[in-house]
Order: structure tokens, then C-alpha cells, then sequence
């Protein structure tokens, strides 16, 4: 008799769930399901499980594929469960496709197709239907979005639009997704819309995607100038969409810490902050050669201008930039100098120049630093005149950091209000506004 294992969290059960297991249950004679506890979800990275594991393994009972049903608690759990088990063969979905090739030394191991389409139908009856994500763009940090997408219950990413249609097929068979040619048949089969395209082209895709009535996450920047951030928030809010800028350091536990002591008065009235954050990029790709769009300062000054706006607000009295160009044109190294009624503030971003990357908080009473990469902000300190009394802080960051900007719009658009606070519309309205302002004073750009 073959025995077979499989695990999950198994949340929101749906047709995805529910083939997984038709299909492991046809390895085998035996089929033995593990549910993994909320402790362990967490512990992995995993966020905004909904149902409770009671709930999840009743969904599980209820298919009568699993002959046995084991709780899994612990990291290691399953080299244990195979042995004690006696398995023949491991089966697990193929988004963890070589995660799990370890277990090869003990059984078998299968992974299993995903199932690309989640019908909305059954979805929908329950009080939270799963999210189908729509990506636009095929680059870098949509390649990150996809597995930190996989690790936030309550979503999945099923569809891929891209106008170079050999790029979007390629990636869609990288990820176990379906391409699209046509953007309305993209939009028939999405709920939510990821953009992750070239700066430039963001509007015109959040206007669509809006008027299609779907909600919108869009990489930073969200767009390049003031009226059109203007418009887009105008109308998510006309019509109770959601519409959030994917800066992840504005979402991440570390940052969120950092903020709330920065501004509790422990190191008294804030008067400076320092934000750097530098990086060596290959010359030959977008960022460096796009003359019109790129440079450090569109790349990495939404990252830069985050904690300044946070920290001293909007109302700032005068704003520089000062740029170390490329024969090309583009800023390689960029300062923005800030002045404030009661402080003064720089951010620095480059791509072609590297500097000590982190981020000072100054205040009457002490400062905060936090080194590179504070972006991520895993750690922090607060330190007083006094050098011995020194304040450490730690928090977890996990995987690309994407997967919590996920969890809070996920939120959002679940009617929770409870993250918006973490990057407000004022402030990315703000953060189009200088870039605005950079593009018409470092490359006389008017009226695009």
C-alpha cells in the first residue's frame, strides 16, 4: 500500500486546495494531511490567516480525500512525520518546486501542478473571498511579488498582462500563471490590480484599472506628477476603491517601531533626519539607460523622502537638489536638502555612487540610527548623551518585505482602515509633488 504526505495551511478552502488533494490522494492508496497551526504559519512567514485551524481541518475532512489528518507544529516536523508514518511519497503544490527536494533521502517527492484559475464563484460565499491579483509588468520586483504574494492568505496571483506578449508568456509559464493578450480579458479575470511597469506608464494603468473598478497596488513612484495623484486618489475614492503605492519599507513591522519611539518623545523634539540609501547598479540596464525616466532619484527617492515626510511632514519651506549626472544625462548620485519652521532634513539616493547608507533621527534629547539596510529596518538604536545608555531594538523583516504591504492592502480592501495611516494619500500625493518638481528643475520636463 502507498502512503502519501502532503501539508498546507489549507486557508479559506478553494478549488486550488481541493485538487491538491484530489490529486495527492491519486498517488497513493493513503493519504495523511498535515495542517499546519497558526504558531508555525507565523513562524514561516506566513500572514493574515482567516479561518482557525479547527475550521481548516474540517474543510480538509470534508473533501474525503484525507484518509488521516495530522497537525503540523514545528520546523523539521516533516522528516519525523515521514519516518513515523512510513511514507512513500511526499506531494506538495509546484510553487515550492525544489523547496522540499531534501526529503528525497527519505521518500519520494512529487510536486504537484497549481491550479492557475480560482473560480470567483465559490469564493465568493465566503465572508472573505480570496483576492484573484492581476499582474501588469514582467520585471524584477514582479518576479518578488509573486512567492511573497503566495505567503498572504487570501490572495492569489492568477494572471499576467504585458503588450510584449512573448515576456508575459514567459513569465507566466515561470510562475504557473496565465498570460493575457487582450487587457479586458485581464481585467474580466482580476480583482485586484499589482502594477509593476515602467514608471512612466503607471497612470495611465491605474486610470484603467480604476475605471474597470478594480483596486490598485503600484510600485513606487505611484506617477510623476501632482495633479495626476490628485486625480487617481479623487476617483479611487468617488467610487470606495482602494488605491495604495508599494513602498514596503512604509509597511514593515521594524520601520513602524522606529517611528512610533521616534515620535513618543524619547529622544525629544525631532529636529534632523538623514536618510541614504545607495546601491551599484549595472550600467547597461533601465535604471541607467533610460534617459528620460531613469537615474537614482526616481529609482530610489520615494525610499529616501519616506521617513523626512514621516517624521517633519509635508510643510516643508524649501526644497534642492543637487545631482552628480552620467554622460548621459542621468543623476548617478542625488542630495535633496530640505528646510522645515523647526528642522532641516537630507535625503541621498544613487546608482552609480556608493555612500554609507542609513538612516539619523536627530532630537533634543538623543538620536536614532538605524544602519543600512534601514529600508528593511531589522534593527535600530537610540542613544542620549549619555553613552551607557544605549537603547537596542530588533524586529523581524522577512523574505523580499513585499508580503506586508500585500497583508495591508489586503486589509484595506477588506474594509479594515487600521493601515492607512502607514502611508497616507497626502503623503504619496507629496512624494509625486518632488518628483514633479525634480523632473522640471533636473531635466526641464513640463507638461508631459
Amino acid at each position: 500500500m502507498a502512503r502519501v504526505i502532503t501539508y498546507g495551511t489549507f486557508d479559506l478552502f478553494h478549488e486550488g486546495h481541493y485538487r491538491l488533494l484530489q490529486r495527492a490522494k491519486a498517488l497513493g492508496d493513503y493519504l495523511i494531511v498535515g495542517v499546519t497551526t497558526e504558531a508555525y504559519d507565523k513562524a514561516r512567514g506566513k500572514l493574515n490567516v482567516v479561518d482557525s485551524l479547527v475550521t481548516r481541518i474540517e474543510n480538509v475532512k470534508k473533501t474525503g480525500f484525507a484518509d488521516e489528518i495530522i497537525i503540523e507544529e514545528t520546523q523539521g516536523q516533516k522528516v519525523n512525520d515521514i519516518r513515523r508514518f512510513h511514507i512513500d511519497i511526499f506531494a506538495i503544490g509546484s510553487d515550492w518546486t525544489g523547496a522540499f527536494d531534501y526529503l528525497k533521502d527519505y521518500c519520494q517527492v512529487i510536486y504537484l501542478e497549481r491550479t492557475k484559475n480560482i473560480s470567483s464563484t465559490m469564493l465568493r460565499e465566503q465572508n472573505s473571498p480570496i483576492q484573484r491579483i492581476g499582474i501588469i509588468g514582467t520585471g524584477r520586483i514582479a518576479e518578488r511579488f509573486i512567492p511573497e504574494a503566495r505567503l498572504v492568505s487570501g490572495v492569489n496571483t492568477q494572471g499576467v498582462y504585458n503588450p510584449h506578449l512573448e515576456s508575459a508568456a514567459r513569465f507566466a509559464q515561470k510562475w504557473e500563471i496565465n498570460a493575457y493578450k487582450e487587457i479586458e480579458a485581464f481585467y474580466e479575470a482580476s480583482d485586484v490590480i499589482y502594477i509593476a511597469s515602467p514608471h512612466e506608464t503607471h497612470f495611465g494603468y491605474i486610470q484603467s484599472a480604476l475605471a474597470h473598478g478594480k483596486h490598485v497596488l503600484c510600485e513606487k513612484p505611484m506617477v510623476l506628477e501632482k495633479h495626476q495623484a490628485d486625480e487617481l486618489f479623487g476617483y479611487a475614492k468617488q467610487h470606495n476603491l482602494i488605491l495604495l503605492e508599494g513602498i514596503k519599507t512604509a509597511y514593515c513591522p521594524g520601520f513602524h517601531k522606529l517611528l512610533g519611539i521616534a515620535c513618543s518623545g524619547t529622544i525629544g523634539a525631532i529636529r534632523n533626519v538623514e536618510a541614504c540609501f545607495t546601491k551599484l547598479e549595472n550600467p547597461r540596464r533601465r535604471e541607467l539607460t533610460d534617459t528620460r525616466y531613469g537615474g537614482s532619484f526616481t529609482e530610489l527617492g520615494s525610499y529616501v523622502m519616506l521617513p523626512i515626510l514621516k517624521l517633519l511632514g509635508k510643510e516643508y519651506t524649501s526644497i534642492r537638489f543637487d545631482t552628480i549626472n552620467d554622460e548621459n544625462g542621468l543623476d548617478i548620485f542625488t542630495k535633496i536638502s530640505l528646510e522645515y519652521p523647526s528642522g532641516i532634513a537630507t535625503a541621498t539616493c544613487g546608482l552609480g555612487v556608493k555612500s554609507d547608507g542609513r538612516l539619523l533621527i536627530a532630537g533634543t534629547k538623543g538620536y536614532i540610527v538605524a544602519e543600512a539596510p534601514w529600508w528593511k529596518t531589522a534593527y535600530f538604536e537610540v542613544h542620549y548623551e549619555d553613552i551607557d545608555k544605549t537603547e537596542k531594538y530588533s524586529e523581524t523583516f522577512l523574505g523580499d518585505g513585499l508580503r506586508y504591504e500585500i497583508s495591508d492592502f489586503l486589509s484595506m480592501i477588506n474594509g479594515s482602515s487600521n493601515s492607512e495611516f502607514k502611508l497616507t494619500r497626502g503623503e504619496s500625493i507629496a512624494l509625486s509633488e518632488i518628483m514633479e518638481t525634480f523632473l522640471q528643475e533636473k531635466r526641464g520636463y513640463r507638461n508631459r
